[in-house]
């Protein structure tokens, strides 16, 4: 099922800003194999999908974005869908056309399983990720996952267990300086080289660093300034990524930078703001790499494939930080194999989405039937067993 759906998934554009499309052929194909379905619609971005099947207490959130960024130049296969060996070409196949895929056969797959053998599971393919993550935040102002016990995200990880990432701010620099005639510079207070000397120096800030999520870092993403006439330039403006970890919140990142400012004797006025933004701002986070539901997926991974998936910490953000940081329960992200995101040329391995539907069609039913897991545990320990002996 999850070859033929990702094909289709692939071949419906749905660029951030247009996903009605895929949203409804999402809604039909759930509806096609007897779920209940409703649209949450999110501003002028689209809809949600939602979809709910009552189990046990334990409460499963499965979520997957369904849009994708624009066609990058470079593209030598098809974007829509091209097929070669294992590879599966396509815009938006790893990120993450595939890993969604995975995740409604297996929705699909528990949904059949009587309700006394499964979790409570709540499906979300949501719009605007590659955006502002709107679908995503909707989901949690909403209040349709506030009884989550445990959230679980196919993004692309090449297979890996990813338990937690950095967050980010974008800040907005603007530097003020005096007029003067371009002749004599000397009389004035030059706001692009002012400001070019602060951006300039922003990397060499000595940022926290994590146990897990490593270090923060800085990224300046757009400088604008220019003169008038013949005049030294009194005003111009960057916008600069700022990754921060956990420990780094507004109040430090802003106080770095204005010690900077002193630092280097910056004559402009210096003003510092965030970037303004619909949605509130991603925040770092980390799940207990001990926790039941971590430790259950890599026993999962283990009994199904012989070997432990390798654990892995984001660099970026996305959806998973509003869940991890803002809804504050476990968040995992677990998806398949693939390259060249945001780029031409993306693709997802075939094998790869197969094998990450196994998983979590397999560890849903661990979530639901005790019996099932003390099979699991059994399994495991004669396969570790045999391996040692």
């Amino acid at each position: 099922m999850e070859e033929e759906l990702l094909k289709k998934l692939v071949s419906i554009p749905s660029h951030f800003e247009s996903t009605s499309d895929i949203s409804n052929f999402v809604v039909s194909f759930l509806e096609e194999h007897g779920l209940s379905v409703e649209y949450q619609e999110v501003e002028s971005f689209g809809s949600n999908v939602v979809s709910r099947i009552p189990g046990k207490r334990l409460t499963v959130i499965l979520n997957g974005h369904m849009d994708t960024v624009g066609i990058s130049h470079g593209w030598t296969k098809n974007p829509w869908g091209e097929i070669e060996g294992d590879k599966f070409y396509g815009l938006g196949s790893a990120d993450m056309k595939g890993g969604l895929a995975a995740l409604i056969s297996a929705y699909i797959e528990i949904s059949k399983l009587p309700r006394k053998k499964r979790p409570t599971v709540i499906f979300t393919a949501v719009v605007d990720e590659e955006g502002y993550s709107r679908g995503t935040w909707k989901l949690i102002e909403s209040g349709l996952a506030k009884n989550a016990d445990v959230v679980f995200i196919a993004e692309p990880t090449n297979e890996k267990v990813m338990l937690g990432a950095r967050g980010r701010f974008v800040i907005n620099l603007k530097a003020r300086g005096k007029k003067a005639h371009a002749a004599r510079p000397e009389k004035g207070i030059n706001a692009i080289e002012q400001l070019g000397m602060l951006v300039s120096n922003l990397p060499k800030i000595k940022t926290k660093k994590h146990r897990y999520l490593g270090t923060g870092s800085y990224c300046t993403l757009q400088f604008t300034g220019k003169s008038d006439g013949l005049s030294v330039p009194d005003y111009a403006e960057a916008i600069v990524d700022r990754h921060i970890v956990i420990g780094e919140d507004w109040e430090r990142v802003e106080n770095e930078i204005e010690r900077l400012v002193k630092k280097l004797g910056i004559k402009a006025e210096i003003e510092i703001s965030k970037f303004p933004r619909p949605t509130p701002e991603m925040l770092p986070y980390t799940v207990r790499e001990n926790s039941r539901f971590v430790s259950l997926m890599k026993a999962t991974y283990y009994v199904l494939f012989g070997e432990e998936p390798q654990i892995t910490y984001g660099q970026s953000v996305g959806d998973f930080n509003y869940f991890g940081a803002y809804l504050r329960v476990p968040t995992i992200v677990f998806g398949p194999r693939g390259a060249n995101w945001h780029s031409a040329d993306e693709w997802v391995s075939l094998s790869s989405v197969r094998r990450v539907k196994m998983v979590y069609t397999e560890l849903l039913q661990i979530l639901g039937s005790r019996k099932r897991f003390n099979e699991l545990l059994e399994i495991k320990e004669r396969k570790t067993e045999n391996a040692v002996t």
